[in-house]
């Protein structure tokens, strides 16, 4: 199948050999890439060109502006019958608004939460898909090559792709508070704990073992006082939305 990919950063270039490695022809776009198949949507789309088959383009770039006008370009570009598919960290709404413009044209939407990280390329990825059931069976072969098993699911119609991606991420943001909260409660005791070694152990049989507190224990190892990592991240959305729509539907007070 062949796809254009829109974005070739640390996930968008990734998920682009994940694909060709199960025998997917991607054609990639990247304006800050030199060795991009394609520079702008202009000349991506040309080169999407198949015998009858609907043209799809998945987007990788930052929610919100850059999203909105990638869309809107390949709203100009694409025909009846193709399709698009936003693969980055976008507010549901925004995503239920570009379904609704491109239907206008005819064109398919699909809204693909993606999680997986720079391990994805070796792991696979776990795929929240939103949509129409028929744009998902034109993108099925997509997803069962970048997908683990068992790592898909379609959740819904537009739009509730990227709620569960929000949610998501909103568990994730609470679990590593939680972790981080543990372990400086155990630096903090005057026990001699081994806190390294406490959080190990809870890897393996412990209910609070998570592929998360893997990767803290072996940045841990690698760097103890975690020297290397900044104090702070990027507020990429999810995390507020989460909390907006916990207040907004009433979930503290069930």
């Amino acid at each position: 199948m062949k796809l254009g990919m829109i974005g070739l950063g640390k996930m968008g270039g990734n998920m682009a050999e994940r694909l060709r490695r199960h025998g997917h022809t991607v054609v990639g776009m990247d304006p800050g890439l030199p060795a991009a198949d394609a520079h702008s949507i202009e000349e991506l789309v040309p080169l999407l060109a198949t015998d009858g088959q609907p043209r799809v383009a998945w987007a990788m770039v930052p929610a919100g502006q850059i999203t909105d006008d990638t869309i809107d370009k390949l709203a100009e570009q694409l025909g009846s019958g193709d399709l698009v598919i936003d693969g980055g960290n976008s507010n549901y709404v925004d995503s239920m608004r570009h379904a609704a413009a491109l239907a206008d044209k005819g064109i398919g939407f699909i809204d693909c939460g993606t999680s997986g990280g720079v391990w994805g390329l070796e792991n696979g990825y776990c795929l929240m898909v939103g949509g129409d059931r028929e744009f998902v069976a034109i993108a099925q072969p997509l997803f069962d090559a970048l997908a683990p098993e068992g790592g898909y699911a379609h959740v819904g119609p537009a739009g509730t792709g990227h709620y569960v991606k929000m949610v998501h991420n909103g568990i994730e943001y609470g679990l590593m508070q939680a972790y981080a909260e543990g372990y400086a409660i155990l630096e903090a005791s005057d026990l001699e704990i081994d806190s390294l070694g406490a959080f190990g152990a809870w890897r393996e049989g412990s209910v609070v073992r998570s592929w998360l507190l893997e990767l803290l224990v072996k940045s841990l190892e690698d760097d103890p006082r975690l020297t290397k990592i900044r104090g702070v991240a990027a507020d990429s959305g999810e995390g507020r939305w989460t909390v907006n729509e916990a207040v907004r539907n009433g979930v503290p007070r069930r």
